[in-house]
């Protein structure tokens, strides 16, 4: 009975952890162009629960996006490569948004709401949200170095994978890769 309880806990640790396995074997396979520098991570990391603020002042967590799955973007104001990817996020959020997936953008560091309405009237940005992390306390807490980084996070809260630099997040493989990510329903 001894040798029974570990050998039956090696069992389940293997059959719980398949799914994530496959589905990230699943999503390795479909990177093309840019998402050759998406970095699957070979277990699910949880996001930040560190407030961000909303466009009406209002401070909220990554929390209230629980049961879907998400494009997390960092962007700021003065970023170039940020200003070239917003239009792709946008058009990627219009295409797959909805009940099961949202693009969220957050500018992180001192960016007025002003300026970040203007840089999104600028480059035609029409569904993605404004929210803001002006002490950059979610950045931090998520080890965001450099922007734009954008992160993939299942629907249980998980970042899956991260992506540094700029991308043309509305390329057929990054919506392949995503649409696997919400097929996979976890």
């Amino acid at each position: 009975m001894t040798r029974l309880i570990p050998t039956l806990a090696l069992v389940l640790t293997t059959l719980l952890a398949a799914p994530v396995i496959a589905q990230q074997v699943d999503i390795a396979a479909l990177r093309e162009g840019d998402m050759k520098k998406l970095v699957i991570h070979s277990a699910p990391r949880p996001v930040t629960d560190k407030p961000f603020v909303t466009p009406d002042g209002e401070e909220q967590t990554l929390d209230q996006f629980q049961g879907q799955v998400v494009l997390l973007n960092f962007w700021a104001t003065w970023c170039a490569p940020c200003r070239k990817e917003m239009p792709a996020l946008d058009a990627l959020n219009m295409e797959l948004g909805g009940d099961d997936f949202q693009v969220v953008t957050i500018a992180t560091g001192r960016n007025s709401p002003a300026a970040m309405r203007r840089f999104f009237e600028e480059t035609n940005v029409q569904s993605l949200p404004l929210y803001n992390d002006p002490k950059q306390a979610i950045a931090r807490d998520m080890a965001v170095l450099g922007l734009p980084i954008t992160v993939v996070v299942d629907r249980g809260g998980n970042e899956i994978a991260r992506l540094q630099g700029d991308a043309d997040w509305n390329s057929d493989s990054a919506k392949a890769i995503l649409q696997a990510v919400i097929d996979a329903g976890t």
